[in-house]
């Protein structure tokens, strides 16, 4: 098995657990990175049994997920299909269509190409609710170049077969399952995957839980079994091209006018005092850049000084990866100019929200960091080189809900 799943992509079919309740779009959820606790409330507002309750059971909690889980599979709030399936899935609303296969990817793959590095804290979060529930209890996203068989049979399930779920999302995006359960078709889409690569798209973090899970339950248990996969949505990236956001980033006791002050020996800044005329600037910036917002006006930092980029920029790291605007801010710009090393608690994360970072970093009377996103291109390129970009570089989207469907040890 092991030299199998080297050779290439591997999306086994599985057991699929879902939930069988009227209203399933009230009980999904967005990734857990993505929920704040006054999110998770909002939720758990709507239907008490909102999936949230499994994936954010809070540190120290694992065993309450392990439990509820337990629980709902036994009263029925949770059921488990009878065959094992892939699942087409699809997104769709106002400006978002997305179609792709859920399975159990192998992640004993050189096949499966992360891009960027990760942080223990979430890896040991993920690790220890893994563990505890056996289960995997969202799907990671995975893109590939596709255009063969698997993508020939998503757009044929979805466009002639009746779905099993059906929902309207609170996101306004309409969301709908199908279960692929022939095994003629299977083996197809087993075939066209052996000799493709997939990137890493959102799950980084629950990747390598993945991996780290594997290893423990394979040490433990005497060798192979359901730990060897992992939850995951693969979407053709030519077929249905990903959207990329930026991640912004927030520093705590760094008054936005220390941090003005220190570019200075660096960038070229540009004040404004507009933050949309700044962020204007931003995207029409064609190398470097960033705005830097907090109390006070913003700033526009752009053409930094080469001879400094350079000596602080790794060497043995591709032209690509040097390039790219999160490597130039961790090695350079955190760093270099502020004398800030990146950390979780010393560098916040924001996805995407940039009211929220602006307004984050005057809590705490500190500078929010508003990038441009990465290029598609370039995340591939880095990926392929066996580069990693830095942590929280890349937001693709759209981003599968959570809750649709689940997957159990037990079951498969």
């Amino acid at each position: 098995m092991e030299s199998s799943e080297r050779a290439g992509l591997v999306l086994r079919p599985f057991h699929g657990v879902r939930y069988a309740i009227p209203d399933v779009a009230a009980v999904t959820s967005p990734p857990y990175d993505l929920i704040s606790p006054v999110d998770a409330q909002a939720l758990l507002d709507v239907h008490p049994n909102n999936v949230v309750r499994l994936i954010l059971p809070g540190a120290g909690h694992y065993a309450q997920a392990h439990d509820l889980l337990r629980d709902w599979l036994a009263s029925g709030v949770l059921v488990t299909d009878p065959e094992p399936a892939l699942y087409v899935y699809e997104q769709r609303g106002i400006g978002v269509f997305q179609r792709g296969l859920i399975g159990a990817v192998g992640v004993d793959s050189d096949a499966v190409l992360p891009h960027e590095n990760v942080m223990p804290g979430p890896v040991a979060d993920r690790l220890a609710l893994m563990r505890s529930t056996e289960a995997n209890l969202e799907p990671i996203f995975l893109l590939y170049a596709g255009g063969g068989p698997a993508s020939a049979l998503v757009d044929e399930v979805a466009s002639g077969r009746e779905p099993l779920v059906d929902v309207p999302g609170r996101d306004g995006v309409r969301h709908r399952l199908w279960a692929v359960t022939d095994a003629t078709e299977i083996a197809a889409v087993a075939e066209d995957l052996a000799g493709r690569q997939a990137l890493i798209a959102d799950g980084h973090h629950r990747y390598a839980t993945y991996q780290a899970l594997r290893e423990k339950l394979r040490e433990e248990r005497g060798g192979p079994g359901p730990w060897d996969q992992g939850l995951a949505l693969l979407v053709d990236s030519a077929a249905y091209p990903p959207g990329l956001k930026a991640i912004h980033r927030v520093i705590p006791g760094l008054p936005l006018a220390e941090a003005v002050a220190r570019a200075k020996g660096a960038w070229q800044v540009h004040e404004f005092t507009s933050l949309e005329d700044a962020l204007a600037g931003l995207a029409a910036a064609s190398g470097p850049a960033y705005v830097l917002a907090g109390v006070g006006n913003s700033h526009l930092l752009t053409h930094p000084d080469q001879l400094q980029v350079e000596h602080a920029m790794p060497r043995e790291m591709s032209e690509r990866w040097r390039s790219l605007g999160t490597s130039i801010l961790n090695e350079f710009l955190l760093p270099k100019v502020w004398g800030i090393e990146d950390d979780e608690r010393t560098v916040l994360i924001v996805h995407h929200d940039i009211e929220a970072a602006v307004r984050l970093a005057r809590q705490h009377s500190g500078t929010a960091v508003l990038l441009n996103p990465l290029k598609a291109a370039d995340v591939f390129e880095v990926a392929v080189n066996g580069e990693r970009v830095p942590r929280k570089s890349t937001s693709f989207s759209p981003k599968p809900a959570t809750g649709l469907v689940l997957r159990t040890f037990a079951a498969d």
